[in-house]
């Protein structure tokens, strides 16, 4: 039985109307993608940990690729961005995998040798006077992060300068960023204001598409970092007064107002935030923008919440309970696992191993309440044929070229039979998810058994060997990719 009273009724309409009114940009500008950061004190293991899901709207196709390090001539070569303005390249720039979504300028992933992760969830600001030169940088922020950044403190230091000489072109974005030691939010403001918090390390934060960073403290550099007149521009504007709101909040002071109040944004954290937590909220509480896990995350923990549809919610906890026997990918409040979900992953970033075995991106293609995460490690140097269209070179000069024609454009990608498993089991979501998700999760819980024997031997290579070591790295991560590939067709 379904539970919905009259109020989400309305809320399921008016969630319809607007994904059916708005234009792409605005509809990703609002309801796009949801993130988990934990820090190596609050994770079983010890290590730190970013999950996300990537949501987008219409045909989409994700592509898949290796870029490796690269020298550049640093008196000829410059970076030209999407609107004009160009900036100087670096001598040698970093390797990464690359999980590109063509056409969209705020969707792509990265992960880095280092094991750099940087990924992004869109946040509505109130700014409508930007300061922006050139055009600003939207697209290739993320990107010149990952190819020159070794840290995620070293990521943000670069954002901010490159925010604050030319300013950002987006309403507003939160970038995730973590490594191996610690993890960060970077929230953008459009135009040239930003700050950034670090995520303490027994603490869990979670963000959906709204601002979450609160109080800041510019003079606590270890945590805090961002414009030096972030409170006195919210003051020249409006949008904070000493005097009446006490102390300074980012959150209130930057945020577009009805970004804060949209349900699909409350409810993801509300229901994300309860299943990990000690203390439980109500929907309409006030959240904490980080808090300490109720014990020691695992994977499999954050594995679950990225597969939430509000399972486990009742009647009267809120008004978007959802009974499992729907399909909740058809209701009218955003889930955490949505219809418009490309992938889910979770990084798992250890610092006691070399990069290449110890830093490791477990995906979900598609949708993960459909699919199996799967360990790619950052070592590997190549991707199966078929996860791509083309290379990373023409994928790069095509990346905002129209596709007039999706289907002849995705024929033969293996992206593809993601797609379709998804819309097999949202066809009869009852009949086949439990025996889906109880597939997924046992050979989870095998390569998960697996994992630290695979990995002790892979460091015995990689001592004697690091180049063996990697090939042995890119053939495991390849044989998983294509053993999901295969339950899917």
């Amino acid at each position: 039985m379904l539970y919905l009273n009259l109020k989400s009724l309305f809320l399921s309409f008016l969630f319809l109307y607007t994904i059916t009114s708005f234009s792409q940009t605005d509809a990703e500008t609002e309801f796009n993608c949801f993130s988990i950061l934990i820090g190596k004190d609050a994770t079983q293991d010890g290590s730190v940990m970013l999950a996300h899901n990537e949501d987008d709207w219409g045909d989409r196709v994700i592509n898949w690729y290796t870029v490796p390090k690269e020298n550049h001539n640093l008196q000829t070569d410059s970076i030209p961005l999407k609107r004009g303005h160009k900036i100087a390249q670096i001598q040698e720039t970093n390797s990464y995998l690359w999980l590109e979504i063509p056409e969209l300028e705020f969707s792509d992933s990265y992960f880095n040798e280092y094991g750099l992760i940087i990924t992004s969830n869109a946040c509505r600001s109130r700014e409508d006077k930007p300061e922006l030169i050139n055009g600003g940088i939207g697209y290739w922020l993320r990107r010149l992060l990952i190819e020159r950044a070794k840290t995620a403190r070293e990521a943000v230091e670069i954002a901010g300068n490159l925010i604050e000489s030319i300013g950002y072109v987006s309403s507003g974005r939160t970038y995730c960023i973590a490594d191996s030691n610690e993890t960060w939010m970077l929230s953008v403001v459009q135009g040239k204001h930003w700050v950034a918090r670090r995520i303490p390390d027994k603490h869990v934060a979670i963000i959906p598409n709204y601002y979450t960073i609160t109080n800041v403290n510019l003079a606590d550099t270890a945590n805090f970092l961002g414009s030096k007149d972030l409170v006195e521009y919210a003051i020249e504007r409006n949008w904070y007064n000493p005097e009446t709101d006490g102390k300074f909040n980012f959150r209130k002071a930057y945020s577009n107002q009805n970004n804060l109040k949209n349900i699909g944004n409350k409810a993801r954290l509300w229901v994300s935030i309860n299943a990990l937590s000690e203390k439980q909220y109500k929907i309409d509480d006030v959240f904490p923008f980080s808090f300490v896990p109720k014990k020691r995350l695992s994977l499999q923990a954050i594995f679950k919440v990225l597969r939430n549809h509000y399972e486990g919610t009742k009647p009267t906890d809120s008004d978007i309970y959802l009974s499992t026997s729907t399909n909740p990918h058809q209701q009218g409040v955003m889930s955490v696992c949505s219809n418009t979900n490309q992938y889910g992953f979770v990084a798992q970033l250890r610092d006691w191993m070399p990069s290449e075995i110890g830093d490791v991106l477990w995906i979900a293609p598609r949708r993960p309440c459909t699919q199996t995460f799967i360990p790619v490690y950052s070592g590997i140097n190549s991707i199966p044929n078929k996860f791509a269209i083309s290379d990373y070179k023409t994928a790069l000069s095509n990346h905002f070229t129209k596709i007039d024609d999706f289907k002849q454009y995705s024929t033969g990608h293996h992206y593809m039979f993601f797609d379709e498993k998804a819309k097999e089991i949202d066809a009869n979501y009852g009949g086949l998810i439990h025996k889906q998700q109880e597939k997924s999760q046992k050979l989870e819980l095998k390569l998960l058994k697996r994992q630290e024997r695979f990995e002790k031997g892979m460091s015995k290579c990689y001592q004697k060997n690091p180049e063996l070591a990697k090939k042995k790295l890119t053939k495991y991560s390849i044989s998983q990719l294509k053993r999901i590939l295969k339950n899917s067709q």
